[in-house]
């Protein structure tokens, strides 16, 4: 599986970017997939994740209510849209995905595929 990431770049606080992970090499509505950041000198944390079906979404306290995340079958892409962006927003947001159901939603290591990363600046 390959989950190529992008749409990374550098935004004003209060601003809006959209990501997309564009996923390969297995079929796309077996997997679920997700969104993880790491800020600099931190550790990985969740962001979003979506089930294989697209009916459920989670979502990080932190993001609750200025990101969404969705997916585009036909396409075989996620997207991660972030609105009122803040700088401690600031991080390589991945793209990862597990095959069915994840033990849990929320940790990186349950996560079997991984995608390169793609850099969030948010600047005050």
């Amino acid at each position: 599986v390959q989950l190529q990431a992008s749409g990374g770049g550098l935004v004003q606080a209060g601003g809006s970017l959209r990501l997309s992970c564009r996923h390969s090499g297995r079929t796309f509505t077996r997997d679920a997939l997700a969104w993880f950041r790491q800020a600099p000198g931190k550790e990985r944390e969740f962001v979003a994740a979506n089930s294989w079906n697209g009916v459920t979404t989670y979502y990080a306290d932190s993001v609750k209510g200025r990101f969404a995340m969705s997916r585009d079958n036909a396409k075989s892409t996620v997207y991660l849209e972030m609105g009122r962006l803040k700088p401690e927003d600031t991080a390589v947001y991945y793209c990862a995905g597990h095959p069915g159901l994840p033990t849990g939603w929320s940790i990186a290591g349950d996560f079997r595929y991984w995608g390169q990363g793609t850099l969030v600046t948010v600047s005050s």
